[in-house]
């Protein structure tokens, strides 16, 4: 689409399909270089592929929230592309649905660790590799959940909301150099949240003013957005992108 970001490298965590995958795309198609991480090795493949091949993505196959796998993507980021300019925290886990009353503790533990302790140790690490010296942009995948409560995934809302507030801080303490925004989508037609509108898309969407549900490509161009100068003077926001419905009472 643009060359605004050629000779520019992203990590993007949780990449091999969905949303962090449509943001991968649009970064590419603005010239950029992409690291890319996910759980599997083969879904990471497949998403190379269509991110045009080595030339332009990189793939390292880990689990989010693991310490060595962190480093390792650092390290292959900047050996290979030669630098870790944006960094995009798209990686979030909600392995269960229904009442937080019913909760097992140790699923909230873990859902704590991926969605928000995770994303901070990336955070941290790629600023001791690259961005101390070097400046960047970062921006970390939110939910509408975590500003308007959402029965069935209320918990995995809590730790959204605790990730804005991360982002806030982060960016205040890493200004000027560097800017950290979000972004909260509402129901996106992925895997990951397929409990929300599987079956009955059409009947959701109608809660929506813009009468759909969001695609991957929509986050992507405003992470893209958020990445770029078009943003300059940005930085500690949650951008919401729901085609409206936190303008509705109903559900979504």
């Amino acid at each position: 689409m643009s060359g605004r970001f050629t000779g520019k490298t992203a990590i993007v965590t949780g990449a091999s399909r969905g949303i962090g995958l449509g943001i991968a795309q649009r970064l590419v198609a603005d010239g950029a270089k992409v690291v890319i991480t996910a759980r599997g090795k083969d879904a990471l493949d497949e998403a190379v592929a269509q991110l045009g091949g080595p030339a332009n993505a990189l793939a390292v196959a880990g689990k989010a929230d693991d310490l060595g796998h962190q480093d390792d993507t650092v390290h292959q980021a900047i050996s290979t592309f030669g630098s870790i300019d944006f960094l995009v925290n798209n990686t979030g886990i909600n392995p269960t649905f229904g009442p937080v009353l019913e909760l097992d503790l140790a699923a909230a533990r873990k859902i704590v660790e991926v969605n928000c302790i995770s994303t901070l140790s990336w955070v941290q690490k790629v600023h001791r590799a690259w961005m101390k010296d070097n400046a960047g942009v970062i921006v970390n995948v939110s939910s509408l959940s975590a500003i308007r409560t959402e029965p069935g995934i209320g918990f995995y809302g809590a730790t959204k909301a605790m990730l804005n507030s991360i982002t806030e801080l982060l960016a205040v303490e890493l200004g000027p150099a560097i800017r950290v925004n979000g972004v909260a989508p509402a129901v996106v037609k992925t895997k990951f949240a397929a409990a929300l509108y599987e079956g009955r898309a059409d009947l959701v969407a109608q809660g929506y003013p813009l009468k759909r549900l969001g695609e991957p490509d929509d986050i992507g161009s405003v992470v893209a957005f958020l990445l770029s100068e078009d943003s300059a003077w940005m930085t500690g926001q949650t951008v919401v992108v729901d085609g409206g419905v936190s303008l509705t009472t109903g559900d979504t």
